[in-house]
């Protein structure tokens, strides 16, 4: 079976309230799929953001984003008031996202749909508090503590919250707190409408990928509640974090800062923090796409403190042993492994072990840097994902614009692209015509943007702020995707 899709952020859609979300525009994204012979839907993680707005540093690898949450279903529901939310100016930028006055504004909105879905909801809250306790607790509790330390993060809490004592703990669980509760039903809000919008996506022959980030933020509420499963020192301080090597494209690698998992403990309880996590995530998506797949086979570890990624060295991962008991425990796994990068023999043979299809990013075919990668269409097999590109490279036609000459005129040769139809449709085509039974590709790039829709530059700030004008996803782009879909035998069952 051949399919394809398309990797749209939520935070994309259009909307007049500041942001995409779950409401009718994503209904009617997901129509837009339908039409256009779509399978799938590749969505960014939709956690909460953290430092940088982004979705791969967030609060917790369990909770949704808020600002996600749409503001004329709840009133809809009956949760807010029209006045609430409609006068208020959430950005003078329709096609960018402006994450401080979303921040400054949208939790008083939600203040007031979380006071009507207490008297609504009674009892579908106490269900969701209950069904999602292993998670929701421990995560009110630290949004409202690092809301009360003034959004500190949680190493720079007083030393007795940092390390969850019981006495500075009850203080704050104890007392009747509005805050907890209210970060509660936010979730309770977010969970209610994203699994509502899932439903109409597989309805409508939809399925959803979703993004599984490799490494937790430090400052998140996974780390501050388990800090058994994380390598630390007895201050709590991460000894090592993570990181990549230096290579061509950076000459100090890349310094991330996550803190690295103690496998050595994981692997003694059977990996339950990770199967719990991956349990949560096939709840919600219908593919789960794992970013940094290398990470279990070996993970690069940084010194705690260093400046650059340069002192790193590679560390032993779980290996196809956590697969082997993650699908014990979950049965067969339904994940896109995200190979991409520096592939060592070892890397190869676990991706070939777990049988998960990888990843081929078009855009790397043709770098000179990098020669013998796999990524030229005529190396692909049937089992891989074949992408023009993912959230962090750049548009097809930014990438022809900023990419070395030779590189652009290289793949201009090899895949016979053309201004008159377009570079980026020539290069979208190439990867619905190769032998890879999904290809995807990016929203911005089917509506042949360059720079100005790029979603993300790795290691920069400003980024995650592309957003796309209520009319771009139409029926005339639909029929024309649909045409395509056809010819390359890509339409679904």
């Amino acid at each position: 079976m051949r399919n394809a899709g398309i990797l749209m952020p939520i935070f994309s859609l259009p909307s007049p309230y500041g942001i995409g979300t779950l409401g009718q525009s994503a209904r009617d994204f997901i129509d837009f799929l339908k039409e256009a012979g779509q399978t799938y839907w590749q969505i960014l993680p939709i956690c909460p953001t953290g430092y940088g707005d982004s979705p791969y540093q967030s609060f917790s690898a369990y909770a949704g984003n808020p600002y996600l949450i749409d503001l004329d279903d709840l009133a809809e529901e009956g949760l807010l008031s029209l006045s609430s939310y409609q006068n208020i100016n959430w950005g003078d930028d329709p096609i960018c996202i402006n994450y401080e006055r979303l921040y400054q504004q949208r939790f008083f909105v939600l203040k007031e749909a979380c006071k009507m879905a207490k008297q609504r909801f009674p009892d579908a809250l106490s269900t969701f508090f209950q069904e999602e306790s292993a998670w929701l607790e421990d995560y009110a509790l630290f949004m409202t503590l690092k809301s009360h330390f003034d959004g500190k993060a949680w190493l720079e809490w007083p030393e007795t919250f940092r390390k969850r004592e019981n006495e500075a703990l009850s203080s704050i669980i104890l007392e009747p707190n509005e805050e907890i509760q209210f970060w509660k039903t936010v979730q309770f809000l977010f969970f209610h409408q994203r699994k509502q919008l899932k439903a109409y996506a597989n309805e409508q022959g939809i399925s959803i990928i979703g993004d599984l980030p490799f490494y937790v933020s430090g400052d998140s509420a996974d780390v501050w509640s388990h800090p058994e499963q994380f390598q630390l020192d007895e201050h709590l301080n991460p000894t090592e974090i993570a990181g990549c090597p230096p290579d061509g494209f950076s000459a100090d690698g890349q310094l991330w800062g996550n803190p690295l998992y103690n496998w050595d403990a994981m692997r003694e309880d059977g990996y339950r923090w990770w199967i719990r996590r991956i349990s949560y995530q096939k709840k919600i998506y219908d593919i789960i796409r794992i970013d940094h797949f290398r990470g279990f086979e070996s993970y690069y570890a940084i010194p705690y403190g260093d400046t650059t990624a340069a002192r790193g060295r590679w560390r032993p991962g779980p290996g196809i042993d956590f697969f082997r008991k993650t699908e014990q425990s979950l049965g067969k796994l339904d994940i896109i492994a995200e190979d991409l990068g520096f592939l060592t023999k070892a890397v190869k043979q676990l991706l070939t072990d777990s049988g998960f299809p990888g990843m081929k990013v078009l855009e790397f075919a043709f770098d000179s840097r990098d020669t013998g990668s796999g990524y030229l269409p005529h190396c692909y097999t049937h089992n891989c994902i074949a992408y023009t590109g993912t959230h962090d490279n750049e548009t097809i036609l930014g990438w022809m614009e900023t990419a070395p000459r030779e590189d652009v005129e290289k793949a201009i040769r090899y895949l016979r692209l053309t201004k008159e139809e377009g570079y980026h449709w020539g290069m979208m085509r190439s990867i619905w015509g190769s032998v890879a039974k999904t290809a995807i590709v990016q929203m911005p790039d089917l509506l042949g943007l360059g720079h100005e829709g790029r979603i993300n530059t790795p290691s920069t700030l400003g980024n995650w702020t592309w957003r796309c004008q209520p009319d771009d996803f139409n029926q005339e782009l639909a029929q024309q995707l649909y045409e395509e879909m056809r010819l390359y035998e890509r339409l679904p069952e």
